[in-house]
């Protein structure tokens, strides 16, 4: 069966969209509170499987003279929709949408000699609560719950009309719908998602069923703030000494205010401190233990804030180097939200190159998990 033009546009935007996104897929997770609450606009397609009520026709076709009915039934086609979306927070979204589910048909014939085909087709618009619980940093399960306006339009032929009261019925109903799938996130705007749902309709000829559509779709959240590839600290070279004349005679003895003293102040958290297992979002808990080291600070005028990552040994180098460059632009981001010049601020991951400790051992590993915060930078 050809797919419909609109649903050929519509994979070609798709794979335009995955793939100019995968080339970011390696970016760190640097905007978990944009994530949890931007708009979101989506695009699917699938199969879907209707059932002919077939027990009806055949009621009707023999109350009208007939003494046998063969059935032969076509209940399945290709369908597609085009979401908006809202998130709302981590875990939940409302999302609403125009879905066309395709046409369904049967060809029935009589005995005495006769015949009578039908088809019906089902489109309409949704509006569901979407529910998401995280698996880990890219997986999550999907359930929704919602409603949906469908309009039925069927259309009878044959010699054996009479058996319907009008040969093209037309009829809008509200009804509910669910679902239930799995979303794989690309990058922090691009998602993949599998999806099988459920929409109670009515046929325009007075039955009530279900129409099941499995559907493959892509999901890209919108206003994505710009990435910026982190840049190394480099110290700047030291000043050549300069020789000053000598001071003119002071009239009053006066001593000079005091110069700023530099202070160079180097903190360690613990990465458990701050993120849960495997994840590089910054926990309440390492939220806390953040300000606390603001707070110190407060008074100094700080030049330099640099933030290195660090893990064990357990996973592979690159994996553990992109683990450690992660968790210290996410310690960046959330310092930049505290009010600290992004430009003052540089990232580092050192993966599993620096350990302090045994990575043998449990609590040599757990030592090695960390991330620190150095501030360079003078108080009055």
């Amino acid at each position: 069966m050809a797919l419909p033009k609109n649903v050929i546009t519509l994979n070609l935007l798709v794979c335009a969209l995955l793939a100019s996104q995968l080339a970011q897929a390696d970016e760190p997770w640097t905007n978990p509170d944009w994530a949890d609450s931007a708009w979101y606009i989506g695009g699917g397609a699938g199969r879907t499987k209707a059932t002919i009520d077939k027990d009806t026709l055949t009621r009707s076709l023999m109350d009208n003279g007939a003494s046998n009915v063969t059935f032969r039934t076509s209940e399945r086609d290709t369908a597609y929709k085009l979401f908006l979306g809202k998130q709302m927070n981590k875990y939940f979204a409302i999302e609403g949408g125009y879905y066309d589910l395709g046409k369904f048909g049967f060809d029935a014939t009589t005995t005495p000699p006769g015949a009578i085909s039908g088809e019906v087709g089902f489109r309409g618009f949704n509006l569901d609560l979407v529910g998401q619980l995280p698996l880990s940093e890219r997986f999550s399960l999907l359930g929704r719950i919602g409603a949906n306006y469908t309009r039925a339009d069927a259309h009878f032929t044959g010699n054996r009309l009479y058996a319907v009261t009008n040969p093209n019925p037309s009829e809008k109903k509200l009804n509910p719908k669910v679902g239930l799938g799995l979303e794989y996130k690309f990058t922090e705007a691009l998602a993949l998602r599998g999806e099988a749902e459920r929409y109670r309709v009515n046929d325009a000829v007075g039955n009530r069923g279900d129409v099941d559509f499995y559907s493959i779709s892509l999901v890209y959240k919108l206003g994505k703030p710009a990435y910026k590839q982190p840049v190394s600290y480099i110290a700047p070279p030291t000043p050549a000494p300069v020789m000053e004349p000598a001071p003119p005679p002071v009239v009053r003895n006066v001593p000079p205010p005091p110069r700023p003293q530099p202070v160079s102040e180097k903190v360690t958290f613990s990465a458990e401190a701050l993120f849960d297992f495997d994840k590089s979002i910054v926990k309440p808990a390492g939220k806390q233990a953040l300000d606390d080291l603001l707070n110190k600070l407060q008074g100094m005028n700080t030049e330099v804030m640099i933030t290195v990552g660090h893990t064990d040994s357990i996973g592979s180098d690159d994996y553990n180097q992109k683990l450690s460059i992660r968790r210290a632009e996410a310690v960046k981001a959330y310092l930049i939200t505290k009010g600290i010049d992004a430009s003052r601020v540089y990232t580092e991951g050192k993966g599993e190159t620096q350990p302090i400790a045994d990575n043998n051992t449990s609590e040599g590993r757990a030592k090695n998990r960390r991330v620190t915060v150095e501030v360079v930078g003078s108080r009055p």
